[in-house]
């Protein structure tokens, strides 16, 4: 196998600044590390406009029935899948909308095995087994940019006829080449040499939460920032379900606790009953009409 040349990656050259790290008192090497990630919000903003474009772009097939993957190697395949897990209980979705892929299997998830993003054959099949196709979104992570497996799961997602985004921390990069949207931070050397789990973890984490998070405020998953359909599967979260009903209609927590209750715990339509003193049925229909979006549903019923 040929060896892959390293030295044009930006996040693999040494950083300046921390040639001595390991003579540095610990207060400065802590003080240096929380200087460079104040530069990843800045490396981040000048993605924006892209990042938006690939929110609508996600939002609008998973509308349509379409599911959003992500693909990625070590830390960039875990990022993908935390962020993946973390969208059934925050917004309800089902399990299959969103898709964490890690080159290596789960099993790579809670243990590095670092030969399986060699194999671009692997991120092919990974594709496969969850058929993919022309509904659906597929994000390849490599901070990198040249992940064999992920540059493997893009060119499958083209072939199948899935809309294709990437998020990369290296300019011009063979997967940024391969996704019709690619995402490219500037996030530059890590204080650590090419230990991408610092600065590019810290951006491609940020991006991730704006791609999920994004797209379901605009599938009418939220209203104002209060996670209405949030699944209420423990006590904190059973509590947090009465207090955003609260805040949402400005009743007291007991109100809300019994309306939740009477609504099957659904704060959507205890939002709507207790908006407008309609029933939970009726609720639940002017709902279902507007998409679930409570601000669509509540707007129908003062007009």
């Amino acid at each position: 196998m040929t060896k892959p040349d390293l030295t044009s990656l930006t996040t693999e050259a040494r950083h300046p600044r921390t040639e001595a790290l390991d003579a540095m008192p610990t207060l400065e090497l802590v003080t240096v590390m929380n200087d460079e990630d104040r530069t990843v919000a800045d490396a981040v903003r000048a993605a924006l406009p892209r990042i938006a474009e690939v929110v609508d772009a996600t939002a609008e097939r998973l509308r349509k029935g379409g599911r959003l993957v992500y693909c990625g190697a070590g830390t960039s395949g875990r990022l993908g899948v935390l962020d993946a897990a973390e969208c059934p209980p925050t917004f309800s979705a089902k399990p299959d909308c969103v898709i964490g892929l890690i080159a290596g299997g789960p099993a790579a998830f809670e243990q590095s095995i670092e030969g399986a993003e060699d194999s671009e054959g692997q991120g092919a099949a990974d594709l496969r087994a969850r058929h993919v196709g022309a509904k659906d979104v597929v994000v390849g992570i490599a901070a990198s940019g040249r992940t064999p497996y992920v540059l493997g799961a893009l060119r499958e997602a083209a072939a199948a006829g899935a809309l294709t985004a990437a998020i990369v921390c290296n300019p011009g990069s063979p997967v940024a080449a391969a996704a019709t949207l690619p995402i490219e931070l500037a996030t530059g050397p890590e204080v650590l040499t090419g230990s991408t789990r610092l600065k590019a973890g810290t951006a491609t984490k940020m991006v991730l939460n704006m791609l999920s998070t994004g797209a379901f405020v605009r599938l009418g998953k939220t209203y104002g920032n209060l996670m209405v359909d949030l699944q209420a599967t423990n006590r904190k979260l059973v509590a947090r379900s009465a207090r955003i009903v609260a805040q949402a209609t400005g009743c007291d927590q007991a109100t809300a606790e019994r309306t939740l209750a009477a609504c099957d715990g659904e704060a959507k339509v205890a939002i709507v009953v207790l908006a407008h003193r309609v029933d939970p049925p009726t609720a639940r229909t002017v709902l279902l009409t507007h998409d679930g979006c409570v601000r669509r549903a509540l707007e129908a019923l003062d007009a």
